[in-house]
């Protein structure tokens, strides 16, 4: 066998681990995707005790996938790891608004600064369904209070006026919250109006039940 041959088989031989632990990655990123999304979904339905469970199996599939890649940083900062892990982040993010809690640091979920940031933009966006499903019944303070954390997320990531290498495309998702903001900010003063509305209304027909 020649030397170029030697070198060759080695080259190889390294591509085969790479490959191997590439299809892994791949599906443990899927894997966490789909725990993640469970998990947001248990928290639009008030399911708390199973989202606390899903967001616990997405830590341990997280730390898993890490793992997994750790001899190998190109998997690692791979787009659909960091997505993966964004997802991780959206979750547990996205339970701790909702519940009035204190977030997890990037240190403490294991992610990347970039990663944390662009899933706590994905997290602001969930506030919308969780404000709309409560003006449903009417309004409350609990809607005020997630508006009010809507619009500090948004301020906040204006703040990081970065590269998109940098920040991950954070300033794209930025441009999302601030429209998804817009629109849950119209979406609120119209509920609150048509509340006084149906108030002065009811006031008026007692008004005029006591006249009569």
């Amino acid at each position: 066998m020649s030397e170029l041959e030697q070198i060759a088989d080695i080259i190889r031989d390294n591509f085969e681990e790479v490959n191997t632990a590439r299809d892994r990655a791949y599906q443990r990123s899927r894997q966490l995707t789909s725990i993640c999304a469970r998990a947001i979904r248990a928290i639009h339905r008030e399911e708390w005790d199973a989202a606390e469970a899903l967001i616990a199996q997405a830590q341990e599939a997280a730390t898993t996938m890490v793992t997994d890649v750790d001899d190998y940083p190109m998997l690692y900062y791979a787009g659909y790891t960091q997505d993966a892990l964004k997802e991780y982040v959206e979750a547990n993010l996205t339970y701790a608004l909702v519940r009035d809690r204190p977030g997890q640091t990037p240190e403490a979920l294991g992610v990347e600064y970039n990663t944390w940031l662009n899933g706590l933009a994905e997290a602001a966006t969930e506030l919308r369904r969780r404000i709309l499903d409560i003006i449903r019944h009417g309004h409350s303070q609990e809607v005020e209070r997630l508006l009010d954390r809507m619009d500090e997320i948004y301020s906040l990531l204006v703040t990081f006026d970065f590269s998109d290498s940098i920040t991950g495309g954070l300033r794209r998702r930025t441009d999302v919250v601030r429209g998804v903001l817009e629109r849950t900010r119209g979406d609120v003063t119209q509920s609150l109006r048509q509340a006084e509305l149906e108030q002065a209304l009811e006031a008026l027909e007692q008004k005029i039940s006591r006249q009569a």
